[in-house]
């Protein structure tokens, strides 16, 4: 297991959409969940997609609530609610946290390293996270989603970013 760097803002593997896993048992894919185990249990991280660590696969980790686990394959089956403003970052566009619409609970389904069915839904930072890590995984960061005035302040603030 290796915590791997996040790829940043700017960076294409952020942009493409993430292929399906077909072989979960895979000894590759074995390695990748491992590797976004131990990169999302870093103490201030919900989450983390497989593109966020240059891996173009359909995979992420999340850590809600002391609740650690993965997800292959993911597809956001439902979203409800009345979609609420939420403060949100992203280890992709580090420091900064912007409001941005979101449904308050969701549900995903996938599976695991065996090929059994995972669902997982949740409300509050769960679903936040559920919704956020999908996005990725379709290639859309959440700045995307921002309200356009917010939207412009969001870039002009990434732009003058010492990482960017």
């Amino acid at each position: 297991m290796t915590e791997r760097q996040i790829r940043l803002f700017g960076d294409p593997v952020l942009r493409s959409a993430c292929d399906p896993i077909v072989v979960p048992a895979d000894a590759r894919v074995r390695a990748l969940v491992d590797d976004l185990i131990e990169t999302v249990t870093v103490p201030g991280r919900a989450g983390v997609a497989a593109n966020q660590i240059g891996v173009g696969l359909r995979a992420f980790s999340y850590n809600v609530d002391g609740v650690v686990g993965y997800v292959l394959n993911p597809v956001l089956e439902e979203v409800s609610g009345e979609p609420e403003l939420v403060d949100e970052g992203c280890l992709s566009v580090p420091g900064f946290y912007f409001p941005r619409l979101r449904y308050p609970f969701a549900r995903v389904r996938g599976v695991d390293l065996d090929g059994n069915e995972v669902v997982l839904e949740g409300e509050g930072l769960l679903a936040q996270a559920l919704q956020h890590e999908t996005d990725h995984l379709a290639g859309h960061l959440y700045i995307e989603g921002l309200e356009p005035e917010t939207k412009r302040e969001a870039m002009r603030a990434i732009r003058q970013a010492p990482w960017y």
